[in-house]
C-alpha cells in the first residue's frame, strides 16, 4: 500500500487494503495500515466512513495515528464538524492533531482564534503549525497577526525553515510587498521549486514587477532548478505584461523542450502573451496544440478572434467545455465590435435561458452592447432589470447615452447616479464628454461637476482631469482648460493631446506649436489626434509648409498611418490657399480611395476659390458617394450661384427635391449660464419664450443695416432662381430674410437679455480671462460641423458714449428697443425693495416709463431725462442694477 501511494496510485492502495479485509488477513493490519488506507481515500467520504467503522470496531480507534488521519479525511471531504468532535473527545491530542484541525477551518477568524487558544494551551508550534497559520493571513486583517508570527519564526529560530519561508514569501506576495518577499526569499539558507515560485507568482501578479520576474526565473535556470507549468506560467505572463515578444518567444521555446508547451496552464498564458503582443496567429497555433482546452483557453481564443467568435462558441460547447460569465462577456464584446445585433440577441438569450443574466458583469456588458448598438432602450431595459447597481452599471449606461448623441438623458441619468452611488473618475468622464459635445446643456453643470470632483478629491485622475480639460476647451472656456492641465500632476498623453486639441479649436496657432514643442522637451510621444489638431491649427492660419513638414514626421519619423481626417485637413490647408491642383493630386493618393470628409473639404476649397469644372468633378463624386447628403447640393448650387449660373443653380434644386434631399437647418446656439440650458436660433425662429423681444431687436439692427446700405441677403441660403433685383419681397420675408443673414446674432442679442445669477460689480463685466463662464456661440453648419467662436462680452471700460440725434429716431426703432429693454424694468424696480438699509424710491420719471413703456416715444427729451435719473438712481442702489444700466446702454449701442 506505501509502495502505490509513493506512485500516486491512491485506489489501488485502497483495492489492497480490501482485498487484506476480504481475505482475513487481520494479523497483518496495524494502525499505520488504516493511516495509510484512510489517506489513499483523498476525501472520499464514502469508503472513509467504512475504515472509520472498522477502525472504531477493531479498537483501532484509540491509536492517535488513526484519529489524525480520520480528521484528515473528514476535513477534505468537506465534513469539519465531523473532524472536530473527533478532536474534541481526544484525551491527549498531539501536534499533529491540532495541526489538523487548524488546516480545515474555511473562515480565517475562526482559524486565528483556534490557533491563539493553541498558544494559551502551551502547546509549542512547529513549522507546520506556523505554515499553516500564515496561510489564513493574506488579509489586511490578519496581516499583523501574520507580522506577529513572522517575530515568532525568527526568535525561535524557524525562519530557515523551507516551508515557513515559503508561506512568509506568499505573505508578503498577496499583500503587494515585494521588497520584504524579495527579503525573505533571499535570506532562505535553501530554496526549493515551491519557493522560486512563490516569488515569481508574487512578482507577476502584482503586474508591475515584469522586469524583476523576468530576471528572477532567468536567475531560477541559471541556478540549475528543475522548471514546472506553474514557472512558465509566472515567466510568460511576465513576458506579456512587459509586451517583450522576443523573451516570450524563447521562454515558449524553453517550454516546447521541456514539454511543458501543451499544458493548458502554459498554452493559456502564452496565448494571451502573443494576444497583448498583437501575434494573434501565433496564439491560434498554441490554442490547437493544447490537449485538454478548458473554459480559460476557449474563452480566450472566442476573445482574440472576435470574427470567428460564434463558430468557436459553439465549437466549445461540443467539446463539452461549459461556458462562464468571462466566456460570455468576451462573446457580447464580439458582438459590439462587429455590430452582430441578430447575434447579439441570441447571445442575450442564451445567457436568460442558463441563469447568467443574474451575473451584474454579465448584465454590464449586455448594456455596453445595446448602447453600441444604438439600441438604448434595451439598454435601459437590462438595467432596470438589475436587483444591484453598482457604479459600473451606471457608468455604463451614462456612456451609452452619451455616445449615442443623448445628452440630456445622460445628464438626467448621472443626477440619478449620485443618489444612489458613489461616482469614480469614469463616471465623470463619461458626463463630462457628453456636456462637452451637448449643445442644449449648459456649462453650469460642468463646472458643477468640477466642484463635486474636487470635493470627491479625484481631480489629480489623469482620466478626470483630462475629460475637464477637453470639456471646458469644447465649451468655449480656454482659460479654464488651461488652468486644468497647469494643476494637472501627471500629465499623460490625453492631457497633451486635449490642450493642444483646444488651442487648435480656437485657432491659435502660436499656442498650438508652442505646446507641441513642450510636450515633445517631456518626452511625451505624440499620437493621431496630436497631429490632427496641428494640422487643423495649420490650415485656419495658412501655414501650409509647416503642416506638410508635420504631415511627413508623423508618417517617417512617428510611424503613424494617416487616416480620413487627416487627409481632410491636408485637403483643406491646400484648397484654402488656392492650391487646388496639388490638393487633388493628394486626394488621389490616398489609399483606399477618398472619404467623405476629403471630397468635402475640396468640394469647399472649389467654392472658395470658383473653381466650377473641379467643384463640379468633385460634387458628383460626393453625389454618388452620398446621395441623400446636403452638404454637395448646396455648395454646388452656391458656386454656380456666385458664377451667376442660375439655370444650373435650377438644376441642382430640382435634382434635390427629386432625390428628396433636405438641406439641414443651420443653428445658433448659446450659454447664457444658467442651469436650463443652451438657447437654439434658426432661421424664422418664433419658438423661443423671448422671441417676441429677441426679434424686435433684429428688426431695429436690419433697419439700421438698411440704412447703411449693408445687404440683407444671407449666402448661406441657395439663391431664388428668379432675378432677386425685379422681385419685392413682402415685409414679412424681408425682415425673415434679415434673420436669416444675421442667424448667428439671434443667440449674442439673446445673451443680452439675460439676467445675471449673481451680483456684478458695476465697475467691470465679465472678460475672457475671468474665472466666470465665457459666453459660447456654437455654429451648427450644414455639414454638421460645429465651430466654436467665443463671444467677448463688453469689455471691463465703460461702453462709448452714445450720441443722441438731433431729430428723433425714427418710430419702429424706438418701439423695438424699449421693447427690448422692457423685460429688465421690473428686475430693477424689484430691487428697490430688497436689502437693508432701505434703498431710496425709483425716481418719477422711471415710474412714469414703466407705465408708458409699451407705447412709443416721441420726445427725445423724455428719453434723456430717463437715462439722466437712472444715472442718479444707479449710484444709490446695490451694484447688481448697475450691470442692467450698463447693459441698457449696450443695448441701444447696438
Amino acid at each position: 500500500m506505501l509502495n502505490y501511494m509513493h506512485k500516486k496510485h491512491p485506489f489501488q492502495a485502497l483495492d489492497n487494503f480490501k482485498k487484506h479485509l476480504q481475505s482475513n488477513f487481520l494479523t497483518s493490519i496495524n494502525d499505520d495500515t488504516i493511516a495509510i488506507a484512510l489517506k489513499a481515500c483523498s476525501g472520499d467520504q464514502k469508503p472513509g466512513c467504512q475504515i472509520h467503522g472498522f477502525a472504531i470496531t477493531s479498537g483501532f480507534i484509540s491509536h492517535i495515528t488513526v484519529t489524525n488521519s480520520l480528521m484528515n479525511m473528514y476535513c477534505k471531504s468537506g465534513q469539519f464538524n465531523r473532524a472536530l468532535s473527533i478532536f474534541n473527545n481526544l484525551n491527549d491530542p498531539d501536534i499533529v492533531s491540532w495541526n489538523t484541525i487548524l488546516s480545515g477551518f474555511q473562515k480565517s477568524k475562526d482559524a486565528l482564534s483556534f490557533a491563539l487558544n493553541m498558544n494559551s494551551y502551551g502547546i509549542i508550534f512547529d513549522s507546520v503549525t506556523y505554515s499553516t497559520i500564515l496561510a489564513f493571513c493574506l488579509d489586511q486583517e490578519g496581516f499583523s497577526f501574520g507580522l506577529q508570527l513572522h517575530s515568532l519564526t525568527v526568535k525561535f529560530g524557524l525562519d530557515s525553515e523551507v516551508f515557513v519561508g515559503n508561506a512568509l514569501i506568499t505573505l508578503y506576495s498577496r499583500l503587494e510587498r515585494m521588497v520584504e518577499a524579495r527579503r525573505v526569499f533571499d535570506e532562505m539558507p535553501n530554496k526549493d521549486l515551491v519557493s522560486w515560485n512563490a516569488i515569481l507568482s508574487g512578482y507577476t501578479q502584482i503586474g508591475n514587477y515584469g522586469v524583476e520576474a523576468i530576471s528572477a526565473f532567468i536567475e531560477m535556470v541559471r541556478e540549475g532548478m528543475r522548471l514546472d507549468h506553474v514557472s512558465f506560467t509566472s515567466a510568460i505572463s511576465a513576458c506579456g505584461h512587459e509586451r517583450n515578444l522576443e523573451l516570450g518567444r524563447q521562454i515558449h521555446g524553453l517550454s516546447t523542450k521541456t514539454g511543458y508547451d501543451t499544458h493548458v496552464s502554459v498554452g493559456n498564458v502564452l496565448m494571451s502573451t502573443y494576444s497583448k503582443c498583437e501575434v494573434t496567429e501565433d496564439a491560434k497555433l498554441v490554442f490547437d496544440k493544447i490537449k485538454r482546452r478548458n473554459v480559460v483557453s476557449w474563452t480566450t481564443i472566442i476573445s482574440i478572434n472576435e470574427k470567428d467568435a460564434m463558430s468557436l462558441f459553439n465549437e466549445m460547447r461540443l467539446d463539452g467545455v461549459y461556458p462562464n460569465d468571462v466566456t460570455f462577456i468576451g462573446l457580447i464584446r464580439a458582438m459590439s465590435t462587429g455590430k452582430l445585433v441578430e447575434e447579439g440577441k441570441m447571445i442575450h438569450g442564451f445567457c436568460i435561458k442558463t441563469s447568467f443574466v443574474s451575473e451584474l458583469n454579465v448584465c454590464n456588458s449586455l448594456i455596453t452592447m445595446y448602447a453600441k448598438l444604438e439600441s438604448m432602450h434595451d439598454s435601459r431595459r437590462i438595467f432596470e432589470e438589475l436587483n444591484y447597481r453598482e457604479i459600473i452599471s451606471w457608468n455604463a449606461l451614462i456612456s451609452g447615452y452619451a455616445q449615442n448623441g443623448l445628452f440630456q438623458a445622460a445628464l438626467l441619468t448621472f443626477l440619478s447616479t449620485i443618489m444612489e452611488s458613489k461616482p469614480n473618475q469614469y463616471t465623470f468622464g463619461s458626463i463630462l464628454n457628453a456636456i462637452g459635445a451637448a449643445e442644449d446643456i449648459s456649462l453650469k453643470h460642468g463646472q458643477w461637476c468640477h466642484s463635486l470632483i474636487i470635493k470627491l478629491g479625484l481631480n489629480p485622475d489623469p482620466v478626470v482631469s483630462g475629460a475637464l480639460l477637453d470639456m471646458y476647451a469644447k465649451r468655449g472656456s480656454i482659460y479654464e482648460s488651461q488652468r486644468v492641465f497647469s494643476e494637472t500632476t501627471k500629465r499623460s498623453q490625453f492631457a497633451w493631446t486635449a490642450i493642444i486639441s483646444a488651442y487648435a479649436r480656437h485657432g491659435d496657432y502660436e499656442s498650438v506649436m508652442s505646446w507641441f514643442k513642450e510636450m515633445e522637451k517631456e518626452g511625451v510621444r505624440p499620437d493621431s489626434i496630436t497631429f490632427l489638431s496641428l494640422l487643423a491649427a495649420c490650415g485656419r492660419t495658412g501655414m501650409v509648409n509647416t503642416g506638410c513638414q508635420l504631415f511627413e514626421s508623423m508618417v517617417k519619423d512617428h510611424h503613424i498611418e494617416p487616416f480620413a481626417e487627416h487627409y481632410s485637413c491636408m485637403v483643406d490647408m491646400l484648397g484654402r490657399t488656392g492650391r487646388l491642383k496639388e490638393a487633388e493630386e493628394l486626394v488621389g493618393s490616398i489609399p483606399g480611395g477618398p472619404g467623405l470628409s476629403v471630397l468635402q473639404s475640396l468640394l469647399g476649397a472649389c467654392k472658395i476659390h470658383r473653381n466650377v469644372e473641379m467643384g463640379r468633378r468633385i460634387a458628383n463624386a460626393l453625389m454618388e458617394m452620398e446621395p441623400t447628403e446636403s452638404g454637395s447640393y448646396v455648395l454646388m448650387s452656391n458656386l454656380y450661384a456666385e458664377k451667376g449660373d442660375w439655370e444650373n443653380v435650377a438644376k441642382v434644386r430640382k435634382g434635390m427635391r427629386v432625390k428628396g434631399v433636405k438641406k439641414e437647418v443651420g443653428f445658433s446656439w448659446v450659454d447664457v449660464g444658467d442651469m436650463d440650458g443652451l438657447h437654439g436660433f434658426s432661421s424664422s425662429d418664433k419658438s423661443h419664450p423671448q422671441c417676441g423681444e429677441i426679434w424686435r431687436i433684429a428688426e431695429c439692427l436690419g433697419h439700421r443695416r438698411r440704412k447703411k446700405g449693408g445687404s440683407d441677403d444671407s449666402t448661406a441660403k441657395i439663391p431664388s432662381t428668379e432675378n432677386p433685383s425685379t422681385k419685392k419681397p413682402s415685409t414679412f420675408k424681408y425682415y425673415d430674410r434679415i434673420i436669416a443673414a444675421i442667424s448667428a446674432k439671434l443667440a449674442p442679442i439673446m445673451s443680452l437679455t439675460k439676467e445675471p445669477d449673481d451680483p456684478i460689480s458695476a465697475s467691470s463685466l465679465p472678460s475672457t480671462r475671468s474665472n466666470s463662464p465665457q459666453t459660447t456661440l456654437l455654429l451648427k453648419t450644414p455639414e454638421k460641423e460645429k465651430k466654436e467662436v467665443p463671444i467677448t462680452p463688453p469689455p471691463r471700460s465703460p461702453p462709448p458714449r452714445i450720441r443722441l440725434p438731433r431729430s428723433p429716431p425714427p418710430l419702429n426703432i424706438m418701439t423695438g428697443i424699449m421693447a427690448a429693454i422692457s423685460a429688465k424694468l421690473a428686475p430693477i424696480m424689484s430691487l428697490t425693495k430688497v436689502g437693508s438699509p432701505p434703498t431710496p424710491s425709483p425716481p418719477t420719471s422711471l415710474q412714469k416709463l414703466k407705465s408708458t413703456i409699451s407705447r412709443p416715444f416721441y420726445a427725445l427729451q423724455d428719453t434723456m431725462l430717463f437715462f439722466i435719473e437712472l444715472k442718479a438712481f444707479v449710484n444709490s442702489i446695490p451694484h447688481k442694477l448697475a450691470y442692467y444700466y450698463k447693459k441698457i446702454q449696450y443695448v441701444i449701442y447696438c
